[in-house]
């Protein structure tokens, strides 16, 4: 039986949080604000930000067809990712499952966290089996983290073996989907009032164009977000973060369409460097990148870079060996990259 009380560090659960001069008028009218030790002047940035960000929340709220309490708002996702570890693991006991290759950010935060990261190594279709994730996990197994569509892989994970690791791990389940405006797979967060231990991972960085204003999102039950809202810093959010946030959100037409437009680039771009003598696979993939295997991927990396484009080299992970991963660029990018694959081809 699950019971988030349990998976909580008691320290964390009997924490009482820092109250923020904000959050003690909350909900009533002010116009004069002597509280905070703020100056007067340079109005609006002399004051501080809502700390739970409401009026964004709503926004999202509406558009991801949520409650506000069951949002988290942070500095990108690696905020969300690194209270996971804070509030469910205690250093130097708990551990954490992964699947590799996977965003390398669940291990960083486990090693900062002294918190072990168990990582099991996909299929050759980078491809989960929930057996193969449950059976790694112990007493000590606070979470597992699942990315879908996956980075560096592209691909989505199957939904019936997730849905088997949700159902039948007993802490909490991460699923990051931050490439999901991409995908046509069904996603995990609608799945939030059903399971008591899911957390779903969205950011502004990737379908939304806004990775520069770092804004991170979690999904999950109330309780959960309650958590995450007792221990994260009291302003983490700033106040031109959730402006430029609004601003983005309210364009959504203009966003739908840059998603519609990537993935036809993603299709002719995938054609095109599969066609080159010197590709070898190009792997599926429902994200704003594909990944891709080259007869020799660190030549041919360190000659695109001498060209002036920029790719990922992968070729150091598991089961991505002579692999670059390749972002979907704009129309005259994405014909750069190419002209410059067949003058080194």
């Amino acid at each position: 039986m699950f019971s988030l009380k349990e998976l909580v560090r008691p320290n964390i659960w009997a924490l009482k949080p820092y109250s923020s001069a904000r959050d003690e008028y909350s909900g009533k009218e002010a116009h004069t604000f002597l509280d905070a030790n703020e100056s007067p002047y340079n109005n609006p940035y002399n004051r501080y930000p809502d700390p739970l960000q409401r009026e964004l929340k709503q926004q999202i709220a509406v558009i991801k067809d949520v409650r506000p309490e069951q949002i988290f708002l942070g500095n990108g996702s690696d905020e969300a990712i690194d209270l996971v570890f804070r509030i469910f693991c205690t250093p130097g006991r708990d551990n954490v499952v992964t699947i590799e290759p996977s965003y390398g950010m669940y291990e960083v935060c486990a090693d900062i966290n002294n918190v072990e990261c168990r990582k099991v190594l996909l299929n050759d279709s980078f491809d989960i089996k929930a057996q193969r994730l449950l059976e790694v996990c112990n007493d000590c197994t606070k979470v597992i983290f699942l990315c879908s569509p996956n980075n560096p892989t592209g691909n989505t994970l199957n939904h019936d073996e997730i849905r088997t690791v949700v159902e039948q791990f007993n802490g909490i389940v991460v699923i990051d989907e931050a490439y999901s405006e991409f995908s046509s797979q069904p996603l995990w967060r609608p799945e939030i009032d059903r399971y008591p231990n899911l957390i779903v991972l969205n950011t502004l960085s990737k379908a939304w164009a806004s990775a520069g204003i770092r804004l991170g999102i979690a999904f999950a039950q109330s309780d959960i977000i309650a958590l995450f809202n007792k221990v994260k810093y009291p302003y983490n959010v700033n106040i031109l973060t959730q402006r430029q946030a609004k601003d983005i959100l309210s364009r959504r037409p203009d966003v739908e369409d840059w998603v519609k437009l990537t993935i036809k680039e993603r299709l002719s771009l995938m054609y095109a460097v599969n066609e080159l003598d010197i590709c070898q696979q190009v792997f599926p993939t429902e994200a704003n990148f594909f990944l891709a295997r080259f007869s020799d991927a660190n030549r041919i990396y360190d000659y695109l870079v001498s060209q002036g484009v920029i790719v990922r080299n992968r070729s150091r992970i598991k089961l991505c060996g002579d692999c670059l991963r390749i972002t979907i660029g704009s129309p005259q990018e994405n014909t750069t990259l190419l002209s410059a694959l067949r003058r080194y081809c």
